[in-house]
């Protein structure tokens, strides 16, 4: 075993364990932004399909020409606005994802490049302090694949809706809110907790 392919290993460990727990508060903090947003998505093709379901000439509306014309350009313009902004949101989630993404495969590669200094016993060590080099690697693994999952839904989802698809507009913020883990995200707090000794003593 060498010592110094340990230590550099333990040194990238850490750096990767605190890259994810920041990058998971920005995670969490760009969804609870991202809420809102949806929220209003779904109102406004409410109110669109409400405005489709009205003949406004059989109102007292109907002395107000192009009325109905412009309160659907009106809704057009808000929702239009809306997806730009959820899709300006993507582009932090996609920074997170980027983010631990590259962290993970920094250290995966140094442990490639390191691997015939360290044997088994070395990469499955436990200590009262520190969690097993194998065991960190496969929570930064399993950490990446959950953001990398969650990114491709919910920019696959956005990448669906129209302004005029009412149907997809209406069902978009229960189908955001059905791909909430909240287990997943569980899981990641629950290893950070695990590493946060082995963290704190470099």
């Amino acid at each position: 075993m060498s010592k110094p392919a340990l230590l550099s290993l333990h040194q990238a460990l850490r750096k990767s364990c605190q890259s994810l727990e920041n990058n998971q508060k920005v995670w969490k903090s760009v969804l609870a932004e991202c809420s809102p947003l949806m929220v209003s998505l779904g109102n406004l093709a409410e109110q669109s399909r409400a405005l489709s379901n009205v003949q406004i000439s059989n109102t007292p509306l109907r002395d107000f020409p192009d009325l109905e014309e412009r309160l659907r350009f009106k809704l057009l313009q808000a929702t239009d606005t809306v997806l730009g902004k959820l899709n300006e949101k993507m582009s932090s989630l996609q920074s997170v994802r980027d983010s631990i993404s590259n962290q993970v495969s920094a250290v995966l590669q140094l442990y490639e490049q390191n691997s015939d200094n360290l044997d088994l016993l070395t990469m499955t060590e436990r200590t009262a302090t520190a969690p097993s080099v194998s065991d960190m690697l496969e929570w930064l693994q399993d950490a990446e694949r959950h953001y990398r999952q969650q990114f491709l839904r919910r920019k696959t989802l956005l990448q669906t809706l129209r302004a005029d698809d009412l149907s997809l507009l209406e069902a978009a913020p229960s189908r955001w809110q059905s791909m909430e883990s909240a287990s997943a995200e569980d899981g990641i707090t629950d290893t950070l907790c695990k590493v946060s000794f082995f963290v704190e003593s470099q």
